[in-house]
């Protein structure tokens, strides 16, 4: 249903007799306040006409098939085409199909771009989409109902035990073994929602009984040694389980409290910097990082992994013979031979980058650059002999240059010092169990063409398969286990470092760069998906390829 479009949807209803003038003003005047609400979904709310007829009527007016749908027309399961997080973001549902053609029914007919995307996952599935169009409230309410259906059936929290005690226990357990780095316990109206964040995804695990919030509530704040009486923000650490070190947030929402459990596992092995998936070999490698007199920084969103990154780059480059000195809020991974700083409210990452130069470090670890002190502070270390790693919040490896200079450093300074830039995002590796492969269709060889085209490099994909994401009982029915990382790598040539000094703009700098041999992040993406290590569908959700 059309947003941009309402006004005129609006006097064709009117116009057809389906709802009055004085409907669609009262509805207006709602959608003033919702924006985000879509006229007809505004009026079905409000009852003022019959929801078949409405849905038809505003299908018509757009061009589209409108359909009232009930759980009673899901005729398949869903998730066999198309996977839960797939139809969240898009709003869609698959419901029945005939003959190689899928039905497929969206909540807005306008979103072009979800639209193709979803159609093209089911091509490559060998299925035509024929798209229908309905209300948002019932596809949001059929997605739920059929997370809790299959999902909860792989992650059954609540048929063990019957104190609160045990609930509590079992929930953070089985998020332990489906190997969750969060667990999200929400309050909403009816239920208490338990949510475990595995391999980035989101997956509703069981909706416990209102009744049961209370002592919820009362168990975690308990274990987590915060205030019973307080219901503002808290952070607080469980320290109950003997391989995990549990951090624990509340927050406070209008249906109770929210506790987010950050999973950390102590004393975890670190993954192999190449097993991570960062393109090269050691020789390239070497050149990225192994340095002194210079600083590298690790770029990339919330979430998408430099910290691990980090840690297994230390880990290559940990030696006896050199003295490495970490600062982290707070540190995540133990790692034997390193000497580990945890910051908290009362020391900051600036203050104790200074003390720790008092402290003979060949290699500083700087959890992250946050601030213009603590820029500084790491640029004169890498001035005066010591090579510093650090992270950024910023959206590619040249980038970083424009953030640098946002916290008031000088191009002198960033030229001189910075050597290297490495962003990434983590995509999900296709699932080994069930995964069933098949040859690329021509779409996608079109999209592999126009990237190799565009950046002028060759992508060979004569005989390479791909693979679809089923889902199956160990991948949570996701299709995918486990991560890795997509890379890209800013070496700062001479070249470069002279663009940087004379104040170049990072298009300028971009350009230069790609005719050094400068590869984006979609580059090796695309590498991985020809390689069978994940999927377009997979990579289009982080970098929008097509």
């Amino acid at each position: 249903m059309d947003v941009r479009r309402r006004q005129p949807i609006g006097v064709e209803l009117v116009r057809r007799g389906i709802v009055t003038e004085a409907d669609i003003e009262r509805a207006l005047e709602m959608q003033r306040e919702n924006p985000n609400k879509k006229l007809g979904d505004i009026l079905y709310s409000l009852n003022v006409a019959n929801p078949k007829t409405l849905i038809e009527a505003i299908g018509e007016i757009l061009g589209q098939k409108g359909i009232l749908l009930k759980s009673s027309d899901i005729k398949i399961k869903p998730t066999d085409y198309i996977s839960s997080d797939i139809m969240k973001k898009n709003k869609v549902i698959p419901f029945d199909i005939d003959a190689g053609r899928i039905k497929v029914c969206f909540a807005d007919a306008t979103a072009n771009r979800s639209i193709e995307s979803v159609r093209i996952i089911l091509l490559n599935k060998g299925l035509i989409m024929d798209n229908y169009i309905t209300f948002e409230s019932d596809i949001e309410r059929i997605i739920m109902s059929l997370e809790g259906s299959t999902t909860s059936e792989n992650l059954d929290i609540t048929g063990q035990g019957n104190s609160i005690t045990e609930l509590v226990d079992n929930i953070i357990k089985t998020g332990m073994s489906k190997r969750a780095s969060d667990i999200h316990i929400e309050p909403l109206q009816d239920v208490v929602r338990v949510r475990y964040r595995i391999d980035g995804e989101l997956f509703t695990a069981a909706n416990i009984a209102k009744d049961k919030q209370s002592q919820i509530i009362g168990r975690l704040k308990a274990i987590s040694n915060m205030h019973q009486e307080k219901q503002e923000s808290q952070d607080g650490r469980i320290l109950l389980y003997e391989d995990y070190n549990i951090r624990v947030s509340s927050q406070k929402n209008v249906y109770g409290e929210k506790f987010v459990l950050r999973l950390l596992k102590k004393n975890s092995d670190i993954r192999n910097i190449f097993e991570l998936g960062f393109p090269g070999d050691e020789k390239t490698l070497d050149k990225s990082i192994n340095k002194r007199n210079s600083m590298t920084i690790m770029a990339a969103p919330t979430g998408e992994g430099k910290t691990t990154t980090l840690y297994s780059i230390i880990d290559y480059l940990n030696r006896p013979e050199i003295n490495i000195v970490t600062i982290e809020d707070p540190v995540e991974i133990r790692i034997d031979g390193l000497n580990q700083i945890e910051i908290d409210a009362k020391v900051s990452f600036s203050n104790s980058l200074r003390t720790v130069l008092r402290q003979d470090p060949d290699i500083v670890l700087v959890g992250e650059v946050r601030d213009k002190e603590t820029a500084e502070i790491a640029v004169q270390a890498g001035q005066t002999g010591h090579y510093v790693l650090s992270t950024i919040h910023t959206t590619n490896s040249i980038e970083v240059i424009t953030r640098l200079r946002k916290m008031g450093l000088s191009d002198y300074d960033i030229a001189s010092t910075l050597a290297t830039t490495i962003s990434q995002r983590l995509v999900r590796r296709i699932c080994p169990h069930c995964k069933k492969e098949r040859e690329f269709t021509d779409e996608e060889l079109k999209i592999i063409e126009n990237i190799s085209k565009q950046y002028n490099i060759e992508i060979d994909t004569k005989g390479a398969k791909t693979y679809d994401a089923v889902g199956c009982a160990k991948c949570n029915n996701s299709g995918y286990y486990d991560r890795m990382g997509v890379f890209e790598i800013l070496d700062i040539t001479d070249e470069i470092k002279e663009l940087i000094v004379n104040g170049a703009s990072s298009i300028e700098i971009r350009r230069k760069a790609l005719e050094e041999g400068y590869k984006p992040l979609v580059v090796d993406g695309i590498n991985k998906v020809v390689q069978g290590h994940t999927t377009l569908e997979e990579l289009n959700k982080k970098l929008l390829i097509y």
